[in-house]
């Protein structure tokens, strides 16, 4: 297996065609650093997290990507499966930091409510997103993930 720069494997996943490209210019880190996109739709202050900053943090930002990515998939789903995706469905992510050992570590919980849906069809649309968003890709067998359907 090739390494990429810093020794990690390379990941052998190949985009056929780039559909978009998020693009950020951060300063500071997490310690009362900023992020900026380079269209400036996202123009956000950086705090470490549980501190009184003023700002947001990487674990803030890292669940709401996902679970609006995760929505996504689930609709999609929805849509292959001719089922109406509920308008108040939601998903509630929790991302933590944490250590293990010395070093640091994420574990997180996708908690999704889909109102109005047979458990059996909610949790179809859950297991098919969960394959297809690439969030859930990008953690699998990397972190401690947790899906629950409630």
């Amino acid at each position: 297996m090739e390494t990429n720069k810093t020794g990690n494997p390379q990941v052998d996943t190949q985009i056929e065609k780039v559909l978009y490209t998020g693009k950020t210019h951060t300063t500071g880190g997490r310690d009362g650093g900023s992020s900026r996109s380079s269209d400036g739709n996202l123009d956000i202050k950086l705090s470490v997290p549980g501190t009184p900053g003023t700002g947001t943090n990487p674990e803030q930002l890292f669940a709401a990507g996902w679970s609006a990515c995760f929505i996504g998939a689930m609709k999609l789903a929805a849509a292959q499966m001719k089922v109406r995706f509920p308008t108040d469905g939601a998903v509630d992510a929790e991302v933590d930091l944490g250590l293990t050992g010395e070093a640091f570590a994420l574990k997180a919980r996708l908690n999704i409510s889909l109102p109005g849906l047979d458990r059996e069809v909610a949790q179809a649309l859950v297991d098919a997103a969960h394959q297809t968003c690439p969030y859930s890709k990008a953690t699998r067998g990397n972190i401690n993930v947790g899906i629950n359907l409630i």
